[in-house]
């Protein structure tokens, strides 16, 4: 059905999700969001109009299953993945992809910046079922011999054009930090610690001049919108530290992030905000509040946000709680961390345990915004463990792989599923036998 709608588009001048929207028509990936987000499609097509959601659906991505990112929708999550200057296996790049689909990531970040990245891409699109999110200034980079004085305004839009060809679905684009906060950067614990905030700082310094993103972002709106690329603005001065946070270099690119969505509704361009970063967790509720403000409520896209700089090795916890937080708080979609973070690239396994901390904090987020039916599997697996259902615990689990092992490591595969206790309190001491025993033989505590 899909395929047949984006033939149908091939003559629009606009295809873009949000300018169907706003004439009122509800598209195929909007009934089919409406069907899985259990919402009415008149719903979805008011919010994409608004600009509280989008559906990051790049005509040129055949394969793609859609899916929407806002505050009306559940929250989501993001899963990076790409190769490095030491590391550039296009293979290892698509194992990534589906243990990303395997364990629950709704887009998929393609960061690689070694290798032949234009191969790479082409094959994360067409293993991938979700959408593609991908920074194009690291191909840039990439293409000019990592030369960031030699970048041109021509040269960065005709990678974003072919990236857009490709069938990636978003881009983050760095196109908030300003030369005029510059100053404000020196003021930092750790200054710059995104590679796209950076290489701009590095660009914008060499020539004294304003941020390409910036002055060129009528041309990228147009190319956003020949393909229905969604626009990730990127927070290019998020902390990398708890003592940064909040500072007035970051709300400063919030406040010019704010000005540009604006600039790409006018182009019908679907755009959600890239936010922090490491952020104490009692300052993680302003920082969504004061993007809903300044962004006019586009879906806010976070990374994190880390609430402890010390907990290396562990990041993807010490992030997942920032991450359920800042959901509860109004974030869409929350950008996953790995055990590698600050520490390496990750692999596959690295990405399993990332995206589970992150689906576990969205849903987390989705029980405390009262999102319809965000319980139910929770209360199913409440009835599945007081019936010592195994299998059916099992089923429920967010990585049942895992539960299995962890429980068959104590108990046989034939003896679990009919015991009526785990080994944690063995068969004398199962609270919820004991429990029923009470029920069963005092049957007017039922009756009550």
């Amino acid at each position: 059905m899909r395929t047949e709608w984006v033939k149908a588009r091939e003559n629009d001048a606009v295809r873009t999700q949000m300018y169907y929207a706003k004439q009122g028509i509800v598209t195929p990936e909007m009934k089919y969001v409406a069907q899985v987000e259990n919402l009415s499609a008149e719903l979805i097509r008011r919010e994409i109009a608004r600009g509280r959601m989008i559906i990051p659906a790049n005509i040129n991505h055949k394969n793609l299953r859609p899916m929407a990112i806002g505050i009306a929708a559940k929250c989501k999550i993001n899963s990076n993945i790409g190769s490095s200057a030491l590391a550039s296996d296009p293979a290892l790049e698509v194992e990534k992809v589906k243990v990303s689909e395997q364990y629950g990531a709704d887009t998929i970040m393609d960061l690689s910046t070694g290798g032949d990245l234009d191969a790479i891409r082409k094959e994360v699109i067409a293993n991938a079922n979700v959408p593609i999110g991908t920074v194009p200034m690291y191909q840039i980079l990439h293409d000019i011999n990592n030369k960031v004085e030699d970048l041109t305004i021509e040269k960065m839009l005709e990678v974003i054009e072919r990236q857009a060809q490709q069938g990636v679905s978003y881009f983050t684009i760095h196109a908030g930090f300003l030369l005029r906060f510059m100053p404000e950067i020196a003021k930092r614990k750790m200054g710059i610690v995104s590679r796209g905030g950076s290489l701009m700082a590095a660009w914008m310094m060499h020539y004294h001049r304003e941020n390409p993103f910036y002055t060129a972002f009528d041309e990228i709106l147009e190319i956003c919108r020949k393909y229905d690329v969604a626009l990730s603005l990127g927070d290019s001065l998020r902390p990398g530290c708890l003592f940064d946070a909040s500072d007035a270099a970051q709300l400063g690119e919030l406040k010019i992030l704010g000005e540009l969505t604006l600039k790409a509704w006018e182009k019908d361009v679907q755009v959600m905000i890239e936010g922090p970063g490491h952020v104490p967790l009692n300052q993680i509720e302003r920082n969504m509040k004061l993007e809903q403000e300044y962004c006019h409520d586009a879906p806010f896209y976070i990374l994190g946000p880390l609430v402890t700089d010390i907990a290396a090795g562990y990041d993807h916890i010490s992030s997942a709680i920032g991450a359920a937080v800042g959901g509860w708080h109004g974030a869409s979609m929350l950008c996953y961390v790995t055990p590698k973070e600050h520490l390496g690239l990750p692999n596959a396994k690295d990405v399993r345990e990332g995206i589970i901390a992150y689906k576990i904090a969205a849903h987390a987020a989705d029980i405390a915004r009262g999102r319809a039916g965000a319980m139910d599997p929770d209360n199913a697996m409440s009835d599945a463990r007081y019936a010592f259902d195994w299998n059916k615990q099992f089923e429920l689990c967010l990585d049942p792989q895992r539960a299995r092992e962890y429980h068959d490591e104590t108990l046989p595969q034939d003896v679990f599923k009919e015991a009526e206790f785990c080994s944690m309190c063995g068969p004398k001491f199962c609270s919820y036998k004991i429990s029923q025993e009470i029920m069963k033989n005092n049957p007017e505590l039922q009756e009550a």
